[in-house]
């Protein structure tokens, strides 16, 4: 069963960009090792060969998770977003009920999540508590030290 995820236009192209630079230069350059390697003898004994032969299954394996992923991309279009409640590219004001201070971030999908600017996964425990929620409620996050309270100051797009 595949998972569609939502990303920004930015958010695809990136995808698509790290997935072209794995086919296009990591593959090549991982079966120019394993020719290098079997050019250097009895295989059996080729740690090297091995190693390269390792390499590769992992690259290979990379390359075909993220063209799942590709394949169940949507693009969000941000123009249709509800800005009553929180959703994803939602950008909120959110208070700390615990200790007065405000935060802005915008939720994202997982792979785009970047905490240092702001952007938080609608799949961890803060983003999924402020899913839905409208200006003035109240989310309530569950995280290990205890549970958050975070009021909603604004939503925009």
């Amino acid at each position: 069963m595949s998972d569609v995820s939502y990303y920004t236009i930015e958010g695809l192209k990136k995808l698509k960009d790290e997935l072209s630079h794995l086919k296009d230069i990591e593959r090549p350059k991982a079966s120019n090792a394993i020719g290098e390697a079997r050019d250097k003898g009895d295989l059996s004994e080729n740690a090297e060969y091995d190693a390269a032969k390792e390499a590769q299954g992992m690259l290979e394996m990379k390359i075909s998770k993220l063209e799942e992923v590709f394949s169940n991309a949507r693009v969000i279009d941000e123009s249709q977003l509800d800005l009553s409640k929180v959703l994803v590219l939602s950008k909120v004001k959110i208070k700390n009920l615990n200790n007065q201070m405000q935060v802005n971030y915008t939720l994202v999908a997982e792979s785009e999540a970047d905490l240092k600017s702001g952007k938080i996964s609608v799949s961890s425990p803060i983003g999924k508590g402020l899913l839905g929620k409208k200006v003035g409620e109240v989310a309530e996050v569950i995280v290990p030290n205890g549970t958050l309270r975070f009021e909603i100051i604004s939503i925009n797009r």
